[in-house]
């Protein structure tokens, strides 16, 4: 698996990502996608060749590892940043489907702009990146879950297979269980740390929402010249009601008394 190229298609994500955003994407290339390539492929290589029971039956080897591996660390690692990463293809899609709207716009409306920022998140694009969030943060917390309930986050030097065809309870050993065990917790960190950003920047981002909302109602509430907009009319159409408005009550102020 090309992993550069996943890098390469994400890293347009960060320019429409908040700053725990961006740390979410450090960590994930640099702690994650960098630490599997370069290091825990490499540990788990010999896993199934140095996996050495205690017997001499044909077959039970085989059949105790597929019982104590029945997914492999390293296959289930790939698996977790695939589909971990995927949901920030959603916001890409989404911007480009915008810019795709803006430029017909464009055309049919002699340079007007549909939209003035196409990766601004607002309107459906921030429900969009909510909804990536959520589902970066749930397949985080599924794939943990799937290990803790496989491993238990852990490695033990020995294991005891009764599977058949081994004759009897057999002891198999694995090679460098210290090691694995080091850099399956070191996943499990930094797995926590990526749902830990992901629900800080959803919060974030309700957070602006809120406020934005309020502070909106109460410029509306303070603002003595505020008129209702009709939100069947047409923009053209309630700018002009305001701006007819504002100039009737210019008029009755100018009025001698």
């Amino acid at each position: 698996m090309n992993w550069m190229s996943l890098e390469v298609l994400l890293g347009g994500v960060s320019q429409y990502s908040t700053a725990f955003g961006r740390v979410w994407l450090s960590v994930v290339f640099v702690f994650r996608i960098l630490v599997f390539v370069v290091a825990i492929q490499q540990v788990w290589n010999d896993e199934q060749k140095d996996f050495i029971c205690n017997t001499l039956q044909p077959g039970c080897a085989n059949v105790c590892y597929d019982k104590f591996f029945p997914i492999s660390h390293v296959r289930l690692w790939a698996l977790q940043i695939i589909f971990v990463t995927c949901p920030s293809l959603m916001v890409v899609a989404h911007v480009k489907y915008r810019e795709m709207k803006d430029e017909k716009y464009i055309t049919l409306h002699k340079g007007d702009h549909l939209y003035v920022n196409p990766g601004k998140k607002r309107g459906g694009l921030w429900y969009t990146y909510i909804l990536s969030l959520v589902f970066k943060a749930g397949f985080d917390a599924g794939f943990l879950y799937i290990l803790y309930f496989l491993y238990h986050f852990d490695m033990p030097n020995v294991t005891k297979c009764t599977e058949k065809p081994c004759p009897n309870t057999v002891d198999c050993y694995i090679s460098r269980p210290t090691e694995k065990k080091i850099f399956t917790l070191f996943m499990v960190v930094s797995s926590s740390v990526c749902i830990f950003m992901c629900i800080c920047e959803i919060f974030y981002l309700i957070n602006n929402k809120v406020r934005k909302f309020l502070r909106k109602r109460r410029d509306r509430i303070t603002d003595s010249n505020y008129r209702r907009v009709d939100p069947t009319a047409s923009s053209t159409q309630n700018l002009s009601n305001l701006e007819k408005a504002k100039t009737a009550a210019e008029e009755k102020e100018s009025k001698p008394t």
